[in-house]
């Protein structure tokens, strides 16, 4: 699975999301574009990107418009993208909760300085290495150890464990996952979000028959819960052999 940060660019220009695509690309980021507000809040419950490059003057709704829609449900990073003379609406968008502005036309590495520099605060405020079960979760390096080698994970995996380790002690309802991971197409499907969680689990080295920290609330969803402890695995005693007459 592809672990580098997604960037989602949406700008109404498909000739600039072109170019921010091929200058991220080249500095260890993957892109995906939109160039309206619809499709642009369409792709970010489809991929679930790190950060969004969000155009002020998107067309049918205006890119603050949609900022405010993101703030209340997807809480990612936002960095602004505009012309250097709309002082007033990039104001506005920081105060909306904008995390930064980039001005039209930019310089690549300035740009791709900029993103890094918008994910690393965000990383910050989820760092840490976090006990869970008998690994060990590394939230900057997005990587998990168990009993001391590293854990492959994919990206819907690793989704699904922020997503809960960063929301400890709160239900996660199964359509709030399956949305945030998935896209609202998937909210229905709790048979397939129980699939993944349990292959989480596994990854984790959580027994087959043990919820672990990945709490299991019955017809609601998931919590994270760091003090539920696993029990100790114990060896099967043999059975005992029938005495002969």
């Amino acid at each position: 699975m592809d672990n580098r940060p997604l960037v989602l660019v949406a700008d109404r220009q498909p000739e600039f999301t072109r170019l921010v695509a091929l200058s991220l690309g080249r500095e260890g980021f993957r892109v995906e574009s939109a160039h309206d507000g619809s499709s642009a809040l369409d792709k970010v419950s489809e991929l679930n990107p790190d950060l969004l490059l969000l155009g002020v003057d998107l067309p049918e709704s205006s890119g603050l418009d949609l900022l405010d829609e993101l703030r209340e449900s997807h809480p990612l990073p936002v960095i602004l993208v505009d012309d250097q003379s709309a002082a007033a609406a990039v104001t506005a968008g920081l105060d909306q909760g904008a995390d930064d502005f980039v001005a039209k036309p930019f310089n690549p590495r300035e740009l791709a300085a900029r993103v890094r520099a918008v994910l690393r605060r965000r990383r910050r405020m989820l760092s840490g290495r976090r006990d869970v079960g008998r690994a060990v979760v590394d939230m900057d390096g997005r990587e998990v150890q168990l009993d001391g080698k590293r854990v492959a994970i994919g990206r819907v995996e690793w989704l699904l464990l922020e997503h809960l380790v960063t929301n400890e002690g709160r239900i996660m309802l199964h359509e709030e996952l399956l949305t945030r991971v998935w896209g609202p197409e998937y909210r229905d499907d709790v048979p397939y979000l129980r699939l993944w969680i349990g292959q989480l689990r596994r990854r984790l080295g959580i027994p087959a028959w043990e919820e672990g920290p990945i709490r299991t609330i019955q017809g609601m969803g998931y919590a994270f819960d760091p003090d539920h402890a696993i029990p100790v695995m114990r060896s099967r005693r043999p059975r005992k052999q029938p005495m002969k007459a």
